[in-house]
């Protein structure tokens, strides 16, 4: 799933080729995409893009005062075509969910792999009225986004810190890679409870997000959209490496498994060298 770092490069991306221009064209190709119906979203036909945001994310484009509103979910992805095929795309036919065309002939397409559709699309006034922006929690690379920021957050909350990382509405744009990164880099375990953190474990915890979340963006930045997919995976040291050596103490990396996705983490550098027990059981093993 794209990550806060993957949807800051391509907002920028988008910012810097659709600022100016006009959308001739904005086509769904899986009504299943759609999440508003009114305005529909051949209402941004004839409108200029006027600015690119994200918030936490999901992407916002704005088209003079309407927005297109896109959430890549877990499969998601968005093409970016310096000229887009001739004629409308076929309905039905392939992962293609929405096309949009600028008056440059330049364009994008959102498309979604696999059988789980949850690419999201919303057309609104304000992008505060899509549920999950609404819920978000701060920005973590907010200027104003500082340790006391995340000490607050986190006070008198009963939760791991793992579940805490990934809550959308507590802290906006960390998932399941980064989340992982950020506690291999906090050197902690992820089902550590927030409620038991010391002032200096939330300062390490901060410092981890940061020093994690920052350089991702800047790799993220500086290759094209195609290659964020892979630029992301080169850059994860735990998270998706299974089996591997840690980068830092060279213990072998493991995971847990939940029912829709897993986690990574490193024994030595993170638990003390304890082995964690699938949380289906909800325990460590001894």
């Amino acid at each position: 799933m794209p990550e806060l770092p993957e949807v800051e490069a391509l907002k920028d991306t988008l910012r810097s080729r659709l600022t100016g221009h006009a959308i001739v064209r904005a086509l769904p190709t899986a009504v299943s995409v759609l999440k508003t119906y009114d305005p529909p979203v051949t209402a941004l036909e004839g409108r200029t893009v006027t600015a690119v945001q994200r918030h936490g994310k999901f992407l916002d484009v704005d088209a003079g005062g309407l927005h297109l509103v896109v959430h890549l979910a877990r499969a998601g992805w968005l093409q970016w075509r310096d000229r887009l095929p001739d004629g409308p795309p076929r309905p039905g036919k392939g992962p293609l969910a929405l096309r949009v065309a600028l008056d440059t002939g330049e364009g994008f397409d959102l498309t979604e792999a696999g059988t789980q559709k949850r690419l999201a699309v919303w057309v609104v006034h304000d992008p505060g009225q899509v549920p999950g922006v609404a819920r978000l929690g701060p920005d973590p690379l907010a200027a104003d986004f500082d340790v006391d920021t995340l000490a607050g957050l986190l006070a008198g909350r009963r939760q791991q810190v793992k579940g805490a990382l990934r809550d959308q509405s507590l802290i906006a744009g960390v998932g399941n890679a980064y989340s992982d990164e950020i506690l291999h880099a906090a050197k902690m375990s992820p089902f550590k409870p927030t409620a038991r953190l010391t002032a200096d474990e939330v300062q390490t915890l901060y410092t981890a997000l940061r020093d994690t979340l920052v350089p991702a963006v800047e790799r993220a930045r500086s290759v094209t959209a195609g290659r964020l997919k892979a630029e992301k995976k080169s850059g994860l040291r735990v998270h998706g490496r299974t089996g591997e050596p840690c980068p830092v103490c060279g213990d072998t990396i493991r995971e847990v498994s939940f029912s829709d996705s897993s986690l990574q983490y490193c024994p030595t550098c993170q638990t003390d060298g304890r082995i964690l027990a699938d949380r289906r059981l909800s325990r460590l093993l001894k």
